[in-house]
């Protein structure tokens, strides 16, 4: 059997996700026609597996349909990374390119950004910034280099140093019922819902979400609260705290973040069953660039001698009464 051509799965999972030819047939750009002649010639091309099931009514996907789709996917996806990542090293000026969700750094990024630039192997920095759960597809797809972001994530055919660990807070609106109450648990939070529309009682990880046709994601749950609406499906950080101090929504974020976002009109309390929130850094497991492994060199460096220092500042007072 001859090798497969891309042009053969992108066709073949254009069909598999429209589950119609002429649909699937609009979205390339081409006739109906000859996608119909393409996709049996794949199937002879493995050999006379049935990949669909046609009817004049509908189209589905076979047992081995189901199964040549994931990689199909996983193929075209390869594609275009190596693509993306061509095109970058071929820039006359090179540079990282580090995905990240603005202030979820552990207020760490700018240590990390001068410690780097001391390495030999260091590069310019262009700094992707993205919402949560963007990171891990800009490695994927060939954008990014290495991103540095919340756990825990799908780290599949990825490598990943945690950096540091720091716990989080619940942050809502100061007139709500619950911040009269120093220290809460999650099972206080029934009823209320996440940025993402997730159950705030759950524990806080991300959410499980419902995908569509055509693959993209949509929240499962509404947003509750006070303000009746339509949740958009990213939300950026001053929305989010736009939504908090009028009591529509309640949200964790880490003790960092905390620090240095204090709102008029929005409380902080402890949950105490409240998972922590570990940053980590991610980079494909296949990387062979040098500024790959000093930017991670660096990234370490610092958060070890943020956390010395700080478990030295936290030693202090216990000397001093001995």
């Amino acid at each position: 059997m001859s090798d497969l051509e891309v042009r053969q799965l992108r066709y073949f999972v254009a069909v598999a996700e429209e589950l119609h030819f002429g649909r699937a047939a609009e979205r390339l750009g081409m006739a109906q026609p000859p996608l119909s002649r393409a996709i049996r010639e794949l199937e002879r091309h493995l050999g006379g597996v049935r990949l669909l099931e046609r009817t004049t009514r509908q189209v589905a996907l076979t047992p081995a349909g189901e199964v040549f789709l994931h990689d199909a996917r996983t193929a075209l996806d390869a594609v275009t990374a190596a693509a993306r990542r061509a095109r970058h090293a071929g820039q006359p000026t090179p540079s990282l390119r580090l995905a990240l969700k603005a202030d979820f750094d552990a207020g760490l990024l700018p240590q990390i950004l001068a410690a780097f630039q001391c390495e030999d192997a260091a590069l310019p920095v262009e700094l992707l910034l993205g919402g949560r759960g963007e990171q891990v597809p800009a490695l994927r797809d060939g954008r990014a280099d290495i991103a540095l972001l919340p756990a825990p994530f799908d780290d599949r055919d990825l490598d990943v140093e945690p950096l540091v660990t720091e716990p989080r807070l619940l942050a809502l609106a100061a007139d709500d019922p619950l911040a009269a109450r120093s220290c809460l648990r999650l099972a206080d939070l029934a009823g209320r819902s996440l940025p993402d529309g997730t159950p705030a009682d759950w524990d806080g990880r991300p959410p499980t979400t419902a995908r569509t046709h055509n693959g993209r994601q949509q929240p499962q749950t509404a947003l509750r609260g006070r303000v009746a609406g339509t949740q958009p499906v990213s939300l950026d950080l001053a929305q989010i705290f736009n939504l908090v101090g009028l009591g529509s929504i309640i949200w964790f974020l880490p003790a960092s973040v905390v620090s240095r976002h204090r709102r008029f009109g929005i409380v902080y309390r402890t949950v105490s069953d409240l998972p922590p929130s570990t940053l980590a850094l991610a980079w494909p497991q296949d990387s062979r660039l040098p500024a790959v492994a000093a930017f991670v060199r660096a990234a370490t460096a610092v958060a070890k001698s943020v956390q010395t220092d700080a478990q030295a500042d936290a030693e202090t007072p216990q000397r001093a009464m001995m």
